[in-house]
């Protein structure tokens, strides 16, 4: 497990999402709260700019493959916990999915720096993930901000196990305007009200002890992802005839 912001990070994990109402966050957390500890990050609001073409092809290839069957789905985004300034740290992260393993890398920079990359391509350091981050944003070609969406999270690891991490993500916002992470992290709901949305990290099986919490619950896996949720609900909003927007989440 990473430390806390730190410059340089790479997982290698499963990844399962739960949504969960109000009454089942209570139940839940009653059931495995002297099972988990704050981790190093504790509360914090995230803020993610996710980066995208101009036909948003990332997130459209990461749509479809949930119901094409690819195994494969990457993102491209830049991450900030709270509100940064100009030379605030930020986090350049490269996401890919196959079949079903996470693998995360990602590079601390300043926010200017971030920036004048994403407009220019001048890298702000040279690294193995830099510059796999860089064969992705040249591979994809014209790639900018697209979405900015945020939240608050709780995050906890295994007090038996510490490389089991549970985060709990409330008051999820989106929005496809004003894309400046140093413009703060207003936007327009993504969850009912209420509602919350759980990771679970491993780095292999699930403990018994929780999958026997969410077998009491009846609370199961859900596919989502915030981009890709978030994007299909641009789609309602414009009214656009594209096919995803009738899709759950991807």
């Amino acid at each position: 497990m990473a430390a806390k912001k730190q410059d340089v990070v790479i997982f290698k994990r499963v990844e399962k999402k739960y949504l969960l109402t109000p009454a089942e966050y209570r139940r839940l957390t009653d059931l495995i709260a002297d099972r988990l500890r704050p981790d190093e990050y504790g509360e914090s609001t995230v803020c993610s700019l996710y980066l995208d073409t101009p036909t948003h092809r990332l997130v459209r290839d990461s749509l479809d493959a949930k119901t094409d069957g690819r195994a494969y789905k990457e993102k491209l985004r830049i991450r900030s916990y709270g509100t940064p300034d100009r030379d605030s740290k930020v986090f350049f992260e490269i996401k890919k999915k196959y079949e079903g393993v996470v693998y995360k890398r990602r590079v601390s920079m300043t926010l200017s720096e971030a920036e004048q990359y994403v407009r220019y391509r001048l890298k702000p350091k040279e690294s193995q993930i830099m510059n796999e981050i860089d064969w992705s944003m040249h591979h994809y070609g014209c790639v900018r901000p697209a979405m900015l969406i945020a939240y608050e999270r709780r995050a906890f690891v295994g007090k038996e196990d510490d490389t089991l991490r549970v985060t709990f993500d409330r008051n999820l916002r989106y929005r496809e305007t004003n894309l400046a992470l140093e413009s703060g992290s207003g936007g327009t709901p993504l969850l009912p009200d209420g509602h919350v949305l759980m990771e679970i990290k491993t780095a292999g099986a699930m403990p018994l002890w929780l999958a026997g919490a969410l077998d009491v619950l009846a609370v199961f896996p859900d596919s989502f992802s915030k981009y890709g949720a978030a994007y299909r609900e641009t789609l309602t909003e414009h009214d656009t005839d594209d096919p995803r927007k009738e899709l759950h989440y991807a």
